[in-house]
């Protein structure tokens, strides 16, 4: 029985595509390549670049599904603007899937947003 439980336990963390799970500030990242992203926000966020950022921000796309970005990012105005540009960025280590394709598009016509895809940092 107890071995069974193993193998339960090691197939329910295994993420889909193979990414490997990483923890940065006592957060843990579904991957490394997110967490590498985190680590670029914290350095943006400590020249004074960004002013601060959310993680896993939720939005609605109705009927009951949602949808969660990866980040929004808040950057301070840059010379001669008056306000600073909202980013909302969602990291890929692989080709987006066909669900993602069709929350994207959705998430982008019902919010007056776009959807930025980081592919490597």
């Amino acid at each position: 029985m107890n071995c069974g439980r193993k193998y339960l336990m090691a197939k329910r963390f295994k993420h889909k595509f193979g990414a490997i799970r990483d923890e940065r500030d006592g957060i843990k990242f579904p991957s490394r390549l997110e967490a590498r992203y985190y680590d670029k926000l914290k350095l943006a966020q400590r020249s004074g670049e960004l002013l601060f950022f959310l993680r896993q921000p939720l939005f609605d796309l109705g009927g009951g599904v949602p949808y969660r970005a990866d980040f929004m990012e808040f950057w301070a105005p840059k010379e001669g603007e008056e306000c600073g540009e909202i980013r909302i960025v969602d990291v890929k280590g692989m080709p987006p899937t066909e669900a993602f394709k069709v929350k994207k598009r959705i998430v982008e016509s019902k919010y007056p947003i776009e959807i930025e895809i980081v592919r490597k940092v």
